[in-house]
């Protein structure tokens, strides 16, 4: 029986899956998969609970599926409400259908019509605000929204859509399974439509369904006969692979048979592989033009070269004869750490004086240890804010450059911009403009895009895959993004975890690592070292 998730992603996975469960080797669950896994049953909880709440007033207007209680139990109470009619069912769960091989569950069943729409609660954005004023000859907004505590769709000039596959085929799958029941709310399935509740909670939005159906009736027919074994599959790796109880399996065979994917997957890795080009010593002797139907958005010499160092063991190769990175006289090195959606607790800060060996560099974190959310993140980070502006002031007093460096600028650069939104007021909070003058400016400089301008990093740009060729390593062995939102729930008791303080010295020394490998980093790009790399053209000569 196929659930929705079962649409998507490695098909070889689900033939093993399927196939070969009892011999899969189990995988531990990353803290990072763990942390979201909980994220997102506690939004789907907190949805649930507002959406119950809009309903109050008449309690005959909803009812609640008990999660906990048997499978069966709760298809029976699920079919015994549909049928009662009742408007909203909540926690909602279908009966298998073993004509199809599916089954599925829904966050919400709405009473539309005769039937019943299916509403999913994900914790990711559905849609993001409408970007400045709507021309007035413009055409409707093609996003329909509707309020929570109903159904009425209307055009929405306010927001633009983000679409999902996933959710659309998820909704997909519960509207043709409500139809086989005789619940669609929609008698024509080209009007077939279902909701979506995003991590903003704050409307459904409305997902035509039509347009897919084809899609998904062929989905759902090639996905079933994956997982009886009538189509045969073969490991490729993906994203998905860290993951994967499988991956150590598939990982032996890939090498053993040189696999192409180990280098480049995507439409590019599909291109070359209609080119005849399968492995990646193949790739690495390949010289030629860009196969047909070769991504624009994919460089082919960036392919070749991570097939060569693959080959020969080789970490890094520069893009030119001399790397180059903007420098400063005064530099301040930044690094943010947020837990989830709920904020961003700590500003770490590493102020270098080019000009002046004797001045200590110093690593000056701004933080809060109140449990995120919490109004103290504006005192965090408006010390920081305040302190940086000082920083700028006194290096442009003294006739100074003065640079700012973070790795990868897309998180620091959204806790910035939010910062300001949801703290504006506050003493010491920095205007939206002013924040955005800055990130606009030279004077804040991503590393992250510097490495990727230089180099071609056949095994990642992160910096704990970069920094290491620099020299440098982190003091704790299980320093990752992944464990510090271990460490962070216990430093301050998050969400009911038993307090452990020592986690704060733990995230500090962290931070303080991070930033300081930006720095070696950096510095490191405008040494003599790195003429030690070969370049490309050396590489493919």
């Amino acid at each position: 029986m196929l659930g929705a998730r079962n649409l998507s992603g490695c098909e070889h996975r689900l033939a093993l899956d399927f196939n070969r469960r009892e011999q899969a080797v189990p995988v531990e669950q990353t803290t990072e998969a763990q942390r979201r896994i909980e994220a997102a049953q506690i939004h789907r909880n907190e949805v649930i609970s507002v959406l119950r709440g809009l309903q109050s007033a008449d309690p005959a207007s909803y009812t609640e599926i008990d999660d906990d209680a048997p499978l069966r139990e709760r298809v029976a109470a699920t079919l015994a409400a549909c049928r009662a009619g009742v408007p909203w069912i909540f926690r909602a769960w279908l009966p298998s259908d073993p004509e199809h091989g599916r089954r599925g569950h829904a966050e919400v069943l709405l009473r539309h019509g005769t039937g019943y729409l299916p509403i999913i609660i994900v914790n990711h954005r559905v849609a993001s605000p409408a970007k400045g004023e709507r021309d007035a000859d413009a055409p409707p907004p093609s996003l329909r929204t509707s309020p929570l505590w109903g159904w009425t769709p209307e055009p929405d000039a306010t927001r633009t859509a983000r679409s999902n596959r996933r959710d659309a085929l998820r909704l997909t799958h519960l509207a043709s399974m409500l139809d086989d029941l005789g619940l669609s709310a929609f008698p024509d399935r080209a009007d077939w439509q279902g909701g979506v509740i995003g991590s903003d909670a704050d409307c459904i939005v409305a997902v035509g369904l039509g347009s897919l159906l084809a899609d998904y009736d062929e989905l759902l027919v090639r996905r079933r006969a994956v997982a009886e074994g009538r189509i045969a599959t073969h490991p490729r790796k993906v994203s998905e692979c860290r993951s994967c109880a499988w991956w150590p399996e598939c990982e032996v065979t890939l090498y053993q048979e040189r696999d192409l994917s180990l280098v480049i997957g995507g439409s590019a890795g599909e291109a070359l592989r209609a080119a005849g080009i399968v492995t990646f010593d193949e790739l690495a002797d390949y010289r030629g033009e860009p196969p047909e139907d070769w991504p624009g958005s994919a460089r082919l010499t960036d392919a070749v070269v991570s097939a060569n160092c693959l080959r020969d063991g080789i970490p890094l190769v520069r893009r030119l004869e001399r790397p180059c990175v903007a420098r400063a006289d005064i530099e301040v090195d930044v690094d943010m750490e947020s837990f989830g959606e709920r904020g961003a607790y700590l500003w770490g800060t590493l102020l270098t004086d080019t000009t002046d060996p004797a001045v200590p560099v110093r690593y000056r974190p701004f933080v809060t240890w109140d449990p995120l959310p919490t109004d103290d993140e504006a005192r965090s980070f408006a010390e920081f804010w305040g302190w940086m502006k000082d920083r700028r002031a006194e290096a442009a007093a003294q006739g100074k450059t003065f640079a700012a460096y973070c790795y990868s600028q897309q998180a620091e650069n959204r806790w910035l911009r939010g910062s300001a939104d949801r703290f504006a007021g506050y003493p010491g909070i920095p205007s939206r403009e002013e924040v955005d003058a800055f990130i606009a400016s030279p004077q804040w400089v991503d590393i992250y895009e510097a490495v990727g301008a230089n180099f071609i990093c056949p095994n990642g740009k992160g910096l704990k895959r970069i920094a290491p060729v620099a020299g440098f390593h982190w003091r704790d062995d299980e320093a990752s993004g992944e464990a510090s939102m271990d460490w962070y729930a216990a430093a301050v008791a998050l969400d009911g975890t038993t307090l452990d303080v020592s986690q704060r010295d733990r995230l500090l020394e962290y931070n303080e690592d991070d930033v300081q490998a930006t720095k070696v980093l950096r510095e490191w790009l405008s040494s003599a070292d790195i003429l030690r790399l070969p370049t490309a053209e050396q590489v493919l000569s």
